[in-house]
């Protein structure tokens, strides 16, 4: 390659899509400031015909630059890793092998020539609490924005489900607000979502605040949400008070590195944990069982069939504010 600074071979590694799309932009953006004018030819593995490659890095009759991206590479056929693997090995001047790979062994040898030879970006799963938190850190510390601890676990319970959404309600706080991004602030964006709806619904009965949690669970069933997420952070809550009040004193960050919490989720399980015994937090975990098979359809015994869903819902929730008060 003529110009060592820019990128031949590039390997985005990892499932999660919107940091493999960056990955990829960010090489393209390096090449554009080289060549404003650079050819972006993207093959997909699915539809990849034999020879494409080689057709593709072939010297362009009006020169310049070619980059080629190669989309799911771990489901390509024999035909793309041998037409890669010869690429890889023999890549003309002037022109950049972008390879997407989500996970797995496919195309191996291919692989290793790129890891070898070139640039290694990693695009890992964004699947737990804790990683949507340190994803959203990530994305106010790039802005070179601040954002409280509470606030990031708000806008995590807001949006978290998909983390494309998340990173594009990080961008709206950063463009739409001023300071350190606060609770209040994820709260006038998002706080209208069905997760924080059902976040909040835990929350009141876990403290044992039978008339709030039955307002805001009420609310959500009017608002369309379904039962299942309810019970779904019910149970989560209450696994996480037992999983704390029984892990010893040891610091949040140590608790949180043993357990597979956030930190922020040990400091509030601690927080809810002081209510309650374990007795008590055995019998609403019970109770949080039962009316997740009720929801998800119920036992079938006969005739027997499940309860109303919202009613079971409801129950639960009672259950749960019960147990909390001591009976």
């Amino acid at each position: 390659m003529s110009d060592p600074d820019l990128p031949d071979l590039v390997l985005v590694s990892g499932p999660e899509q919107i940091l493999a799309q960056r990955a990829v932009d960010g090489v393209l953006v390096t090449l554009r400031a080289h060549d404003p004018g650079v050819d972006v030819v993207r093959l997909a593995a699915a539809d990849y015909e034999p020879g494409a490659l080689g057709v593709h890095a072939s010297p362009s009759l009006f020169g310049g630059w070619t980059a080629i991206v190669v989309e799911d590479f771990d489901e390509a056929d024999d035909a793309l890793v041998e037409d890669a693997h010869a690429l890889a090995q023999d890549l003309p001047e002037g022109v950049t092998l972008i390879v997407r790979h989500k996970s797995g062994n496919r195309g191996k040898r291919v692989l290793d020539v790129l890891k070898k030879a070139g640039r290694v970006i990693a695009a890992p799963a964004v699947k737990s609490d804790r990683d949507k938190a340190s994803f959203v850190q990530q994305e106010f510390k790039d802005a070179r924005r601040q954002i409280e601890e509470h606030a990031v676990t708000a806008l995590v319970q807001a949006v978290g489900r998909d983390v494309a959404e998340l990173a594009t309600a990080c961008a709206q706080l950063v463009r739409d607000t001023t300071g350190r991004v606060s609770v209040a602030d994820v709260e006038t964006y998002y706080g209208d979502k069905v997760e924080t709806t059902g976040f909040k619904v835990a929350d009141a009965a876990l403290r044992g605040d039978t008339a709030d949690a039955l307002r805001l669970l009420r609310h959500a069933l009017a608002g369309g949400l379904d039962p299942v997420p309810i019970i779904a952070v019910l149970a989560m809550q209450l696994r996480q008070v037992g999983k704390v009040a029984t892990a010893g004193r040891a610091s949040a960050t140590t608790l949180a590195r043993d357990l597979g919490m956030a930190p922020w989720q040990v400091d509030q399980a601690r927080r809810t944990a002081q209510g309650w015994d374990g007795e008590r937090l055995g019998r609403a975990i019970e109770a949080v069982a039962a009316a997740d098979v009720e929801v998800k359809g119920g036992l079938r015994t006969g005739t027997a069939v499940a309860r109303d869903p919202e009613y079971a819902v409801e129950m639960a929730v009672l259950a749960v504010c019960r147990e909390r008060r001591g009976g």
